[in-house]
């Protein structure tokens, strides 16, 4: 028996020994070895600490007690006065603007308004002569 356990012990020893030195060269070489690491803890976690893991056999008993609570006082607040503001008046702005040879009027087409030219009447051709 003590030969078996020092022929192990020497085997781990030399592993161990000849084993190259660990390297995370890129984020995903650490990614793998602490998921490699969670999933040993999973797995051999029972084992070792057994008695965390049978919780459902022994549950532990809970005893709520109540206790008299007086009643809350809860104060309403008058609501707000409700404050109507009629929006002020838009200002003028001119929707004609006049020229001797014609004249540009805003119009609504669609839903945009568009500057429109209008031209003047020409004027009246003179009287015949007499």
């Amino acid at each position: 028996m003590r030969r078996v356990i020092a022929v192990s012990a020497l085997v781990a020893t030399l592993l161990g020994v000849s084993a190259p030195p660990a390297q995370a060269g890129q984020s995903t070489d650490i990614a793998l070895g602490l998921a490699s690491f969670a999933v040993f803890n999973q797995v051999v976690g029972p084992f070792l600490n057994p008695h965390r893991y049978d919780g459902g056999y022994h549950r532990r008993q809970v005893v709520y007690k109540t206790v008299p609570q007086e009643p809350r006082v809860i104060y309403y607040e008058a609501p707000a006065p409700v404050v109507y503001v009629t929006p002020a008046p838009p200002p003028a702005y001119p929707t004609v603007v006049q020229y001797p040879h014609g004249r540009y009027e805003l119009r609504l087409q669609g839903a945009q308004y568009v500057w429109v030219w209008i031209p003047a009447v020409p004027p009246p051709p003179p009287p015949p002569p007499q």
